[in-house]
């Protein structure tokens, strides 16, 4: 596999603040961040006001997003934001 080069790495930055910012706006949130953990393969997005919804009214607004999703990473959590 070759290495990502820095068009590449601003292409997938690109699409990982593509899809928080979408998932913010479908959550009526203000405010929204990401951290990305390599080794894991794992995307974190913590959006305001997740705290207040439970795991299923979660699920219901996010699932349409992810399902189109066509990123590569093992997992994807969501989670509330915390200041």
């Amino acid at each position: 596999m070759s290495e990502l080069d820095n068009t590449d790495y601003q292409a997938y930055e690109q699409d990982i603040k593509l899809l928080v910012d979408t998932l913010r706006k479908c959550f009526n949130a203000e405010k929204a961040r990401f951290s990305v953990v390599g080794h894991q393969n794992t995307l974190f997005i913590e959006i305001e006001g997740l705290d207040e919804l439970s795991g299923e009214e979660i699920s219901e607004v996010a699932e349409p997003v992810l399902d189109e999703l066509d990123m590569d990473f093992d997992e994807i959590s969501l989670l509330p934001l915390k200041n």
